[in-house]
């Protein structure tokens, strides 16, 4: 890509990393570099948080007010009832309103360590688009909205050709989920200006659906831009870790395991995750990412105090720094640790190695506990473990254990009362 932006945020997309696709780079930047652009992203409300794959999204959004820009947080309130197709080789589960309703309000305390809401000109707002949904009379929609759309290049879409390819079974529902994906775009055309959609590359189809029916029905210009799909350099999907999805809430994780994950960033990685998720100058990110050897380690704590102190603020991510240096340094427990909390009644006669690693989360199964003991890999208080069905009493657990798995995964196990 040799086009030279004219506006702060084109900049940032391109020499960030954030950049993978444009509908129109020339007349998105003049449209940046002219005044004030409302853009938005949207977010399903399939969980109770978003984990750290939404996390080069927020990043964006962030970049777009700091750049002088208007971002608009749209739940989808509305297509969660319907479920993005989008790369999925089954049909998602439909959610109650109930539940939707309450992963909305979780995941809009994630929001607030990134960008700023209000009434300003560049405030984010947050919108659900169950406001314009859900009361759509179906004739009239196929009439306006759906007269717009062509089933043949719906089909050639590769999201939606990829599962056919593969012969799975792709609902009318799911279908129409891009009809109404291109129907947000418009509704937040007319009622706030918005002229910009972003997402992951994924959406691609989705966004130029939204694009070109806007400006059928509008006739103003509006434009779609994606971010890359990330993977990390050993070809795992961003947001998961061996335990499972890597949280943005404090509640489903702590801010020390959050921090872990990110000093557990492989030395190829480093650069490349300062710039996206980090605000440090480029210059600064590809120094760091360069270093070798032991430095490269000073070079992955920067990058996890910088992300953490974003998520879940400073005081957070120097303790959860004070609490690795803890555990790592000077081998001791670590008051920052995730910890597993027994109660006597729970404990009953005793619970076995094995199942301190299970139920600690050290381990997803028995099978993989008993695999990580034979294999040398645990150790309960520093002291490796031979024996998975050591068991352990209340009187074992009078002073806290301290359990590891490998070198860098730890938690506690403590007796309540």
């Amino acid at each position: 890509m040799t086009y030279h932006p004219k506006s702060d945020f084109m900049r940032v997309m391109m020499e960030r990393g954030f950049l993978a696709d444009c509908t129109d780079y020339q007349g998105l930047d003049e449209a940046l570099a002219g005044g004030v652009v409302p853009g938005y992203i949207g977010f399903d409300a399939t969980a109770p948080s978003l984990h750290v794959g939404s996390l080069i999204q927020i990043m964006m959004l962030r970049w777009l007010q700091r750049c002088g820009h208007r971002p608009i947080v749209l739940m989808g309130g509305g297509t969660t009832k319907v479920g993005d197709p989008s790369f999925r080789s089954e049909e998602r589960p439909l959610l109650s309103p109930e539940r939707i309703a309450a992963n909305i309000a979780g995941i809009r305390k994630v929001f607030d360590g990134y960008i700023t809401f209000g009434e300003a000109p560049t405030d984010a707002i947050l919108v659900n688009n169950d406001e314009w949904l859900a009361d759509l009379n179906y004739l009239d929609f196929l009439r306006e909205i759906g007269r717009h759309f062509s089933v043949n290049r719906m089909l050639s879409f590769e999201s939606v050709k990829s599962r056919l390819d593969r012969e799975q079974s792709l609902s009318f529902l799911e279908f129409n989920y891009m009809i109404l994906q291109a129907y947000d775009f418009l509704e937040l055309n007319r009622r706030y200006g918005c002229r910009l959609q972003m997402g992951g590359s994924d959406q691609w189809g989705n966004i130029v659906n939204g694009v070109d029916l806007t400006r059928r029905v509008r006739g103003v210009e509006v434009f779609g831009l994606t971010s890359p799909l990330l993977t990390t350099s050993d070809g795992r999907k961003m947001g998961k870790s061996q335990a499972g999805a890597v949280w943005l809430d404090a509640q489903m994780l702590s801010p020390y395991e959050f921090w872990q994950f990110w000093r557990n960033t492989s030395d190829a990685d480093v650069g490349r995750f300062l710039k996206l998720y980090t605000e440090l100058p480029v210059e600064e990110c590809e120094r760091l990412g360069a270093l070798e050897g032991a430095q490269i380690n000073e070079a992955k704590i920067r990058l996890a105090n910088e992300v953490t102190t974003l998520c879940h603020g400073a005081e957070a991510a120097a303790a959860a720094e004070a609490t690795a240096r803890e555990v790592f340094e000077r081998g001791g427990a670590g008051e920052e640790l995730p910890t597993l909390r027994l109660s006597a009644d729970a404990l009953g006669e005793g619970i076995s190695a094995t199942q301190l690693f299970v139920r600690s989360g050290l381990a997803k199964s028995g099978k993989e506990a008993k695999r990580l003991i034979a294999e040398g890999g645990a150790r309960i208080n520093d002291e490796p473990v031979t024996d998975p069905g050591r068991m352990f009493d209340a009187a074992s657990l009078a002073e806290p254990l301290k359990l590891s798995a490998g070198k860098k995964r730890h938690a506690l196990v403590t007796l309540e009362g």
